[in-house]
Parts: structure tokens; C-alpha cells; sequence
């Protein structure tokens, strides 16, 4: 089978997301970078091509130079990759939707709600495909969880609490001219949202995500910890759940000695699941007996299975693989995989309203406030 010809615009030298889609997608077997947006200049982004085995002569300034260019070739790009910072998604996208290209974004999808609103009707309106890398919401033992939760094997589900910590600006780091911490702590290239909007977004989405409910209400206390910082660093958000549940999300980057503290637990009325980001293979299922079964990728009695080479389950690689699996399935008809296995638009608009409904609910002091 043909590979599926992709473009990349960000994930320049220094980049830690880029080489995770690069390599994610070559390990899919379904997908094969040959063009790059890689950086604005053009020597560094001729290097960024070099480290990807990308052709000199198909490293490009920019998205729309990328995009002109490859549609004029009879091998062009048919998916873009998107893996810049946050006010870079949009415009992108756009430029990619109009040239039917297909959209692989790095998450958030992009920086403000009313972003993603426009990104969804652009959508609607053309013929590509849009899929977010949600990342964890790919590893093979998370969508075990799901898988159980769905077939009632701990029952109505009563709590949900998910955390995401980490301890790496703790410090201030983007005012000592670290890059990546920079465009994060930046609003006019974050949006609204700082730790919010980087990690609590994956919070939120896995915790909807792997119970197949969505958040109805949540009161929030959104702060900035770190003197001169103009955005979040540290969130912690009470949650109801339409179904019924009762759910804790915390999240911070000011945690420290936290690396990779992401954590989920669900509590139902017979049944409970345990993950640990640090333990990313591992599954830890309560029975209502008590009896505690840890689950792998390899378990026999599975409900959920996604082939990969050995070791890989529980990699960040694991994840980008599993997505770009399910969305080269999308690209050759299975479209319905997206929104329900491989997160979506729709995904990208639910977690950009959850962060502006945060931090302005926050700002207000406010009690339980509706996410509509």
C-alpha cells in the first residue's frame, strides 16, 4: 500500500513535539514526511529537513510557500501536520482546508475558542479530514479503560479524578530566554490559558474521554504562582459530569519534582481503574471484591487491542503511532473514527471552551458555572 504523503509545518530544530509526529507517523507504517515548513529561515530549516530525510528543495519558509508549491506537484502533500506553537494552528489549518489537504494538529486546536469555532465551520464547509493529537487518548491501555467503562465493568461510574503535574517552570524560565517556555507563558501565542491550556487540556479531555462522558459544570481556581508571569501555572477544577459523576481535575507546572505526574482514577458503583502516566503499560483494575487485577497491553482478555512492536505500548511514541494509524483509516473511509476514537473538532472546540470558561470563571470568583 502506498504511504500517504506528509507535510509538516514547525517542528524545527530544538522541537520536541515535531519529531514525535515525524516519527510517530513512520512508525503507523501508513505515512511518509517529504516536505517541511520546518522554520522562517531558510538555512535552519533546511537543517530541520536534513534530520527528518526531507529533500532540500521541499524544506519551506512557510505553510502557504509549503502548500502553493506541493500542489503543484504530482507527489504533493495530502496531510499537514501541524506542530508550532498554539496562534500558529489556525491560520494553517485554514490554508490547508482551502487546498484540501488533510489536518493533523498538535493540540490545543488552536489558541482561542472562537478560533476553533471558525476552524470547525471551515471544516464543515470543505472535504478534509481534521484529527488532534490527543496523545494519550492513543495509548493501546487507556482505550482499554474505555473499552471497560463502556461495557459496564465497574458499573455507573461515581468519581473521576485526573491530575497532570509537573515541575518544570517552576522557575521563571521564559523570562531567561528558554524558547519553549516562552511561546507557552506568551498570551499573544498561548491564548488565554498557560498550564491550562499546555496539560490541563489533556486532563480533561482523557477524563471525558475514557468514561464516554462530558462535563457539564466545574468550578475553577486558576492561579499564577511564579512572580511577572503573564499566564497560569497551576489549575485546579471541580467537575459534575452530565451523567452524574463527581470529578477532581488538577493540573500544574510548578509541582516540583514532577516530570510526568499524570494520573487517572475512576471510581464506579462495582468497579474502579488506576493509571499512572509513569507506568504507562499498566493498568490497575478493581473488582467490586476488592481483587486487583494489572492489566498490560499483552493481557489475555483484552477488550482492546492495538498491534505494535514490543515496548512501544506505553511510549509517547505508542500514542502518535495508534493516531496516525486511526487517521490514515479515516483518509481511506472509515471517517466515522473520527470524533469517537480519534479525537476531532469537536474535541478541539469542547477543550478550548473548557479553558476560557475556566480561567474567566476563576477571574470571577464564581461557583459552578455551566460549560455549555
Amino acid at each position: 500500500m502506498a504511504k500517504i504523503r506528509l507535510g509538516m509545518v514547525g517542528g524545527g530544530i530544538g522541537s520536541f513535539i515535531g519529531p514525535m509526529h515525524q516519527l510517530g507517523a513512520q512508525l503507523s507504517g501508513r505515512f511518509e514526511l517529504v516536505a517541511g515548513a520546518f522554520s522562517s529561515d531558510p538555512e535552519r530549516a533546511r537543517d530541520a529537513g536534513a534530520n527528518y530525510g526531507v529533500a532540500p528543495d521541499r524544506c519551506y519558509a512557510g505553510h502557504a510557500e509549503m502548500i502553493a508549491a506541493e500542489k503543484a506537484r504530482p507527489d504533493g502533500i495530502q496531510v499537514l501536520a501541524i506542530a508550532t506553537p498554539n496562534h500558529l494552528h489556525l491560520p494553517a489549518a485554514l490554508a490547508a482546508i482551502e487546498a484540501g489537504l488533510h489536518v493533523m494538529s498538535d493540540k490545543p486546536a488552536t489558541a482561542t475558542l472562537a478560533e476553533a469555532e471558525q476552524l470547525r465551520d471551515a471544516l464543515a464547509a470543505g472535504t478534509s479530514l481534521y484529527a488532534l493529537t490527543f496523545t494519550y487518548s492513543g495509548f493501546p491501555i487507556i482505550r482499554e479503560a474505555r473499552a471497560r467503562i463502556a461495557a459496564g465493568m465497574i458499573g455507573a461510574v461515581r468519581k473521576v479524578v485526573v491530575t497532570f503535574n509537573q515541575g518544570w517552570l517552576a522557575n521563571a524560565l521564559e523570562q531567561a530566554g528558554n524558547p519553549r517556555a516562552a511561546w507557552r507563558m506568551d498570551p499573544s501565542r498561548s491564548g488565554v490559558g498557560g498550564c491550562i491550556s499546555d496539560i490541563g487540556t489533556h486532563a480533561f479531555h482523557l477524563a471525558e474521554y475514557v468514561t464516554g462522558d462530558t462535563v457539564s459544570e466545574i468550578v475553577a481556581d486558576v492561579r499564577t504562582h511564579v512572580p511577572g508571569r503573564a499566564l497560569d501555572d497551576d489549575a485546579n477544577i471541580l467537575m459534575r459530569f452530565a451523567g452524574g459523576a463527581s470529578g477532581v481535575l488538577a493540573s500544574s507546572q510548578v509541582a516540583v519534582g514532577e516530570r510526568l505526574g499524570f494520573t487517572l482514577q475512576v471510581f464506579g458503583e462495582k468497579g474502579a481503574l488506576h493509571w499512572h502516566a509513569e507506568a504507562p503499560e499498566t493498568l490497575r483494575f478493581i473488582a467490586a471484591d476488592g481483587a486487583v487485577s494489572l492489566l498490560s497491553p499483552m493481557s489475555p482478555g483484552l477488550l482492546v487491542r492495538e498491534p505494535l512492536p514490543p515496548g512501544f505500548g506505553g511510549s509517547i511514541l505508542a500514542g502518535f503511532a495508534v493516531q496516525y494509524r486511526d487517521f490514515a483509516k479515516a483518509i481511506d473511509g472509515d471517517a466515522a473514527l473520527i470524533g469517537t476514537v480519534l479525537p476531532g473538532i469537536e474535541d478541539g472546540v469542547r477543550t478550548m471552551r473548557f479553558v476560557e470558561t475556566a480561567v474567566q470563571a476563576s477571574a470571577e470568583r464564581a461557583g459552578w458555572t455551566a460549560l455549555a
